[in-house]
């Protein structure tokens, strides 16, 4: 396992110390790990959305009205809980 060493002002590493000591994180290494995992999951569920964005941007206009939408919406609602 690669180590890093980060320098960070005493705020925080005070912060992250309190986090250790009441026994939310084992060490500092925990922490970070733990971070960049849902900085990891963040960034991917960001870039999800875009593409959900851009997918719907060149998909056009609908053709369909509100009223259709409500009514598809109530269909599929009502098949769930047949």
């Amino acid at each position: 396992m690669a180590s890093m060493n980060v320098s960070v002002p005493d705020p925080m590493r005070d912060w992250v110390q309190r986090r250790i000591d009441s026994g939310q994180y084992a060490s500092v290494s925990d922490y970070v790990r733990d971070l960049i995992r849902r900085d990891q999951t963040q960034a991917e569920e960001r870039q999800a959305l875009v593409e959900a964005l851009v997918q719907g941007e060149r998909s056009g206009v609908s053709k369909r009205t509100i009223p259709d939408i409500l009514a598809a919406m109530k269909t599929a609602h009502d098949a769930t809980d047949a």
